[in-house]
């Protein structure tokens, strides 16, 4: 009996179907992130994290594609994005400015650094200053306690802060960039 030759007839270029309509690369570390994790459920807050540092903090259209490819609902994703203090929900700063608001740091002047960076700079935790420069944010404890009043600026943590000394960093950051 002579043997007739399949041929299949999917296209041979075919686009990924996961891959995000815009192009963005960045969606792809997302893709890989969530395979890595066999697309658990579970897997939110890691994906969530890697979401955050390709993009810089978690729009509305990276929370849909995550809900998505998790098989989650929006709401889900969106609740334990606005619940960890660590997720942002809006574009930090170029520089930004933690401050620890654990019981030693608060006692030693915490407060009273941020509540000089909301009068000066006129931001609160959270929130960012109107040219973008400057991002502040409070954090219940840095794990620092030993060099309180603590602030960690662009990452790098600064001991025995005074409310003088923050401010005049963050208008320095300002004065810089603008430049």
């Amino acid at each position: 009996m002579p043997s007739k030759e399949v041929t299949s007839q999917a296209p041979k270029t075919k686009k990924n179907a996961s891959a995000h309509p815009s192009g963005d690369k960045r969606f792809k570390v997302l893709d890989i992130t969530m395979k890595r994790n066999q697309y658990r459920q579970d897997s939110l807050i890691e994906v969530l994290h890697k979401a955050q540092e390709a993009f810089g903090y978690l729009e509305e259209d990276v929370l849909l594609y995550v809900a998505r490819g998790l098989k989650l609902p929006l709401s889900r994703v969106y609740g334990v994005a606005t619940f960890y203090h660590l997720f942002t929900m809006k574009p930090s700063g170029a520089h930004t400015c933690v401050v620890c608001l654990g019981t030693a740091c608060y006692v030693k002047g915490g407060g009273e650094i941020v509540k000089a960076v909301e009068n000066e700079l006129g931001i609160s935790p959270g929130e960012t200053t109107p040219d973008g420069q400057v991002s502040l944010m409070a954090a219940r404890c840095i794990g620092a306690c030993g060099i309180a009043p603590a602030a960690v600026f662009d990452g790098t943590v600064a001991s025995k802060q005074t409310p003088e000394v923050v401010v005049k960093r963050l208008k320095e950051y300002q004065k810089t960039d603008a430049d």
